[in-house]
This record gives structure tokens, sequence and C-alpha cells, in this order.
């Protein structure tokens, strides 16, 4: 079974930081684009917030430069997530997704659709 697990979700204070993981298994992980997207609490639908490619590269949402960092590690098939300085609004159930197309355009990563999610981890962020 293609799936991953999130972990490393709670509650933190305005400004404070957070790592959220995930683990992949059931595929070939280092073959793929991986993100992380949130979905904030009452809203339908899910908010993109970082890739990193097969190759490593890295991009971001505008809310998320220079605050967030996502990182792969091959080997243990997981991506990471961490999170600093943040504010209420990145209160969210955050989610490992594969992508299943993108683009890249002018320095800028756009998932067109993921093919499968995990079931995320939630971080509230008080203020």
């Amino acid at each position: 079974e293609e799936q991953f697990v999130e972990s490393g979700g709670g509650m933190v204070q305005s400004g404070e930081s957070l790592n959220v993981s995930c683990v992949a298994s059931g595929f070939t992980f280092g073959f793929q684009d991986v993100c992380w997207v949130r979905r904030a609490p009452g809203k339908e639908g899910s908010e993109w917030v970082a890739a990193v490619t097969r190759n490593g590269a890295t991009y971001y949402s505008d809310f998320a430069k220079g605050r967030f960092t996502i990182r792969r590690d091959d080997e243990k098939n997981t991506a990471h997530l961490q999170m600093s300085s943040l504010k209420p609004e990145d209160t969210a159930t955050y989610f490992c997704a594969r992508v299943e197309s993108n683009r890249v355009f002018g320095g800028n990563y756009y998932p067109l659709a993921y093919d499968f999610k995990g079931q995320g981890t939630h971080v509230t962020v008080s203020s």
C-alpha cells in the first residue's frame, strides 16, 4: 500500500518553531516530487505549502518563503518541513502529498495534481 504517515504536529505559540515529518512507504520515494500541503480548520480544499523535487530542488509558497524549509531524506523515505516564526494563520492540518503532475515556470513550482496524501498532522499556533 502506498502511503505517507505524518508526525510532529502539536500546539505552539506565535513566533515559535515546529518540525513535521512524513515517512513514505509502498513506492519508490526517491523517484517522486513531494509536497507539503495544508488545510485550515473550517476551510475546504488544501493550500500548497512547499515542494521538494526528486532532484532536491525546493520551492515555497509566498507565505512559506523565509519561514519554512522543506527537505527530503531518500535513504529514510522521509520528508521534513521545518517551520519557524509560526503565526496563528499557520494553524492547519499538514499533509504530505505525492505529486502526479506539475509545471515549473519562471522559477516557480505549480503542482497540478496529487495522486494521494497522508492522513495529516495537526498544527495549532496560538497568539
